[in-house]
């Protein structure tokens, strides 16, 4: 169908606009990335660079040969292993036994799940609670609290309510108790649900940065984020230089450098979950 000349202007308005809107998004991350390896003597005599003459590796260098950053690395990493594992396996069984029509006061499980999301009961019971659990300077205290997340629950458990009762009477018939089916049966359907919240997770706990920095006091246990504040906040940080046997790289191609690995660990594992990404992140979301 031909397009009249009004069409053609609103498709090039709508173009251009788009344009504009991707060139805007996708130019911070070029200007991290292209600081991150410029030469620092040549970054020290422009200041701002879009096309370095010279690439150098120094600032990463730098980094990955310093023990605080490589020990932020492993805390980081260690967070959200650990804790996007527990974290499935807690959401995936609540989501599951609320699902279950037999489950004793199912309905009053799911108003009290519910309710998790409509109020939250704010900082300083959350520091009282962790407080007296005894989980102060502690790697747990970023873990056990958000264990479980009210809106994931909700939408596992329509995502379980899904699944034909017929398999479970199966499973039953075949001697398997509710455990054993759980594990076998329905966790294996429901892989596409658990790669979509699991990379949510992931991101969350690899991105801690308030309860880390509430409730962690050894620097020693920073996750990755709140070494990079630290980071932001000094010209030159001082734990980051105790362990370097050469001059220390311009501040700001550190930061850029210490951006652009923190962010490459997440951006790895997204290619490999997409193809469940779209279909879990909707999974139980319609029924027809």
């Amino acid at each position: 169908m031909k397009k009249s000349a009004s069409d053609r202007v609103f498709d090039a308005v709508n173009i251009t606009i788009l344009g504009l809107v991707a060139l805007l998004t996708f130019f911070p991350i070029y200007y991290v990335f292209v600081v991150s390896f410029t030469d620092p003597i040549e970054y020290l005599q422009s200041k701002f660079i879009l096309f370095p003459k010279h690439w150098s590796l120094a600032s990463y260098e730098y980094l990955l040969g310093t023990k605080a950053f490589i020990r932020s690395i492993g805390n980081s990493t260690y967070l959200a292993l650990v804790g996007t594992l527990l974290s499935l396996v807690v959401t995936a069984a609540l989501a599951y036994a609320v699902s279950r029509k037999r489950l004793p006061g199912r309905k009053i499980f799911s108003l009290a799940i519910l309710l998790t999301i409509l109020f939250s009961p704010g900082i300083i019971p959350n520091y009282l609670l962790v407080r007296d659990m005894h989980l102060v300077n502690n790697t747990w205290s970023l873990i056990l609290p958000a264990l479980a997340s009210g809106w994931n629950v909700i939408l596992m458990r329509s995502f379980f309510a899904s699944i034909p009762a017929e398999l479970e009477e199966a499973a039953s018939i075949d001697g398997c108790n509710d455990i054993t089916t759980f594990f076998r049966i329905i966790l294996p359907l429901s892989l596409p649900s658990l790669a979509a919240f699991g990379l949510f997770y992931a991101v969350g706990y690899w991105n801690s940065y308030f309860t880390a920095l509430l409730y962690l006091n050894d620097a020693q246990k920073w996750p990755i984020q709140v070494l990079l504040q630290n980071m932001l906040q000094n010209a030159q940080n001082s734990d980051l230089g105790q362990d370097a046997f050469v001059a220390a790289p311009p501040a700001e191609t550190l930061k850029m450098a210490a951006v652009v690995v923190a962010t490459i660990p997440i951006l790895l594992v997204y290619p490999f979950l997409q193809k469940h990404f779209a279909k879990g992140s909707m999974a139980g979301s319609v029924k027809g």
